[in-house]
């Protein structure tokens, strides 16, 4: 028996990498958008590829779901660790929240899709729990230690709140009240 010969894992080619960058961000748009345009056909045309590159980085719908979310949870989190570095701590909180808005927009879109994926598995919503609310700790954190945000609410209890504000609006319209509700409840969040 001949010993196994374990493969270098090879980086992934740059053109894969922003094929898979443009499909993301192509998917995104179309699946905020939502309707009969939410197509894989659609998302690869629209991003100037064949359908086969796009089932190589998305075997399925559902994967192409996942890693849209995924993507978009992964960008919050990111802006809360710039934002607690650039920005006013009020105001940093109140960027990353309206950043919020995005990603519900996008989450709306596929709705059916995102139920299918996450019926199969409790991953995908413990990863973006975590991941939320790790990046609300931090501005929070931070608005409480200036002295600029009240620290009697959680950051388990600002992302239901947010979450409340956002499913609770109709279909049609829903942003500018939720960013208006956003503001509202980030106004109450102050320390006076």
């Amino acid at each position: 028996m001949e010993p196994k010969i374990e493969k270098a894992r090879r980086k992934p080619r740059a053109d894969s990498v922003r094929n898979r960058e443009l499909l993301l961000e192509t998917a995104t748009q179309i699946f905020s958008a939502g309707g009969p345009q939410a197509s894989l056909e659609a998302v690869a045309r629209q991003a100037g590829v064949g359908i086969g590159t796009l089932y190589r980085h998305f075997p399925t719908r559902e994967a192409l779901f996942e890693a849209v979310y995924r993507h978009e949870v992964d960008q919050l989190g990111d802006l809360a660790e710039r934002l607690v570095r650039d920005a006013e701590p009020v105001e940093a909180l109140r960027t990353w929240l309206h950043a919020n808005v995005r990603l519900v927009a996008t989450k709306k879109g596929m709705i059916e899709g995102l139920q299918l994926v996450a019926h199969g598995s409790s991953e995908l919503k413990a990863y973006s729990f975590d991941r939320l609310t790790n990046s609300i700790g931090l501005l929070l954190d931070r608005g409480v230690a200036a002295g600029e945000l009240r620290s009697d609410i959680s950051p388990e209890d600002l992302l239901r709140t947010l979450v409340g504000i956002f499913y609770s609006q109709g279909t049609a319209g829903w942003q500018p009240t939720a960013l208006r509700l956003v503001d509202v409840f980030v106004d109450g969040l102050r320390k006076r």
